[in-house]
């Protein structure tokens, strides 16, 4: 006789991590989740009266093969913050408030120690952020991922006025750029790293002098979340044109999708922090310069679109932030001089 557990799915156990997130997720559970824990569907009370003109908006991203690093690591708690990063740094470019998130994790076989790390990660992630862990999926299929690996999706909705959302036509030439510094490498590139890291024959295990670590720790290290810094700005009167979350695609490829036509971003690269983990990236791995930039976040993980007044406002209020740039009157593109 046949049964589901020798199919390679254990019910039993995935009870027991349910149970676990369950008493976990009392950490960023509220009185606004109007639904009992484990139901089909979870409910937001959303108070629709503080808002004039409410705007839902919505996110979905992962992590990527940085999840391959945990693995080879064993060390799994970091990518749960990721996870919630990637979607929460991307919702706040509308200045909208994230509200609640949402968790997708596949594996084939599931590994209790392991997915409770990501859990944690998550839950920290969602503390930060501000919002609620309020539902999630857990995918246990045999014969689908290889032993001992997983997959991560997350999903954030928050809500804004329409009023208060960055409008594209006050983006003008003669605003200048201002970069919130990024963490390390965030969650972009990885691909190219473990290529080099494989090419060059490198140990995550090992230390490395210059990034004083051990290397697949300094890999792991978890996205920065801006969610307090860019609504903190909000809250004071700032005005922010614009914001990019600078993530695949680099500086470049990001900041050129907020641009409207016949702007031009010049971004000074003498004026970007430095990061040692970019610096190691480029020389370890002879990547040329322009692919450096097209790829990492190459030390600011947010950029702010402002006024010469409001940049002043900007900069007294985060003592992290630097102007790196401006715009000009041009093409719409993105110059690195």
């Amino acid at each position: 006789m046949a049964t589901y557990k020798e199919a390679g799915v254990d019910i039993e156990k995935a009870d027991r991590f349910v149970e676990y997130i369950k008493n976990r997720v009392k950490e960023v559970w509220g009185e606004k989740v109007i639904t009992p824990f484990g139901g089909f569907a979870s409910g937001y009370l959303l108070e629709i009266s503080r808002y004039k003109n409410p705007v839902l908006v919505s996110t979905t991203d992962g992590v990527g093969t940085k999840l391959k690093i945990a693995q080879i690591m064993g060390k799994h708690d970091t990518v749960g913050i990721d996870l919630v990063a990637m979607n929460v740094n991307d919702l706040v470019t509308t200045l909208a408030k994230p509200l609640f998130f949402l968790d997708y994790i596949a594996t084939g076989k599931l590994d209790l120690e392991v997915q409770k790390q990501v859990i944690d990660g998550i839950v920290e992630g969602c503390k930060e952020a501000g919002c609620y862990l309020i539902g999630g999926e857990t995918a246990e299929m045999p014969g689908f991922y290889p032993e001992g690996e997983y997959d991560l999706a997350g999903f954030c909705v928050g809500v804004v006025d329409r009023n208060e959302m960055p409008k594209p036509e006050n983006i003008k030439p003669g605003n200048l750029l201002i970069g919130l510094p990024s963490s390390g490498i965030h969650s972009n590139g990885y691909s190219l790293v473990r290529k080099i890291i494989a090419d060059k024959g490198l140990s995550y295990d090992r230390y490395e002098e210059y990034l004083g670590g051990i290397l697949g720790e300094v890999l792991l290290t978890p996205t920065k979340i801006y969610v307090k810094d860019i609504l903190k700005l909000k809250e004071e009167g700032v005005e922010i044109k614009g914001l990019a979350h600078i993530t695949g695609g680099g500086i470049p490829g990001n900041l050129l999708r907020i641009l409207p036509e016949n702007v031009t971003a010049v971004v000074e690269k003498d004026k970007l922090p430095k990061s040692r983990i970019f610096e190691w990236i480029q020389k370890i791995g002879k990547v040329p310069e322009g692919e450096m930039f097209k790829t990492f976040n190459m030390g600011v993980g947010m950029i702010l679109v402002t006024d010469e007044e409001n940049a002043q406002k900007v900069l007294s209020l985060n003592r992290s932030a630097k102007v790196i740039g401006k715009l000009v009157e041009g093409k719409r593109e993105v110059n690195i001089v």
